[in-house]
């Protein structure tokens, strides 16, 4: 059973699931060289990306729900972003926090986007407004945005406990600002663009609801 679309970028299924087994092999040479280096931040910042690119296939096991290829490589692609910013990028380049933090937005804005989506189609007494369904996904993300920021100041802060490096990076004030507003741009390009690659996982966490009514 698939729902969610299987291309992106005119990029055939195929070619999708091809990136995505690609992007795992990179994932996982990263993975070798932190553990050869003992480098244990970017053993984390490599190994949790590298096990949320199976997320399909879990989902495929557990729920019987094949993920559409183009959403599979969408989440790869952002969890090989944050796992090669780890290497360098992230300090380097200021734009490429910027653009890891616009994509993964969009992923979490998709999980909001069908939360609520799962939420108007439980039952008959649920009724969710366009208008309410776009703030949802906004503050959704924002929210995430700040758990986030707090986990890199925590990470810091352990970091100054224990001694090494923090696993999660954080660079002053500004660097939050600038996280929360293109945060916000992933956010507004899934809630005005995007809901469609997204409607296969709403109907799932619906099911997983127990919805009582069909879809409009």
């Amino acid at each position: 059973m698939t729902s969610d679309s299987d291309t992106v970028l005119g990029l055939s299924a195929s070619r999708c699931w091809n990136a995505v087994r690609l992007i795992q092999g990179l994932l996982a040479l990263v993975v070798g060289y932190a553990l050869f280096t003992l480098e244990f931040g970017l053993v984390v910042n490599a190994a949790i990306p590298l096990a949320v690119t199976f997320l399909p296939a879990l989902v495929r096991r557990e729920f019987e729900y094949e993920m559409g290829a183009g959403l599979a490589l969408w989440i790869a692609t952002a969890a090989f972003l944050h796992a090669v910013g780890a290497l360098g990028p992230y300090e380097l380049f200021g734009w490429y926090d910027s653009i890891t933090h616009t994509v993964s937005a969009t992923l979490v804005a998709g999980v909001g986007y069908a939360v609520v989506d799962a939420l108007d189609q439980s039952a008959e007494s649920v009724d969710v407004p366009g208008e309410f369904r776009f703030v949802f996904i906004l503050v959704f993300v924002l929210a995430f945005g700040v758990l986030w920021e707090i986990g890199e100041f925590a990470s810091a802060g352990l970091a100054s406990v224990v001694g090494g490096e923090p696993v999660l990076a954080q660079y002053g004030t500004n660097d939050i600002v600038f996280d929360l507003l293109y945060n916000a741009v992933g956010a507004l390009l899934v809630a005005v663009w995007g809901t469609g690659y997204f409607d296969g996982v709403a109907g799932l966490v619906g099911r997983r609801f127990g919805r009582t009514r069909d879809p409009p």
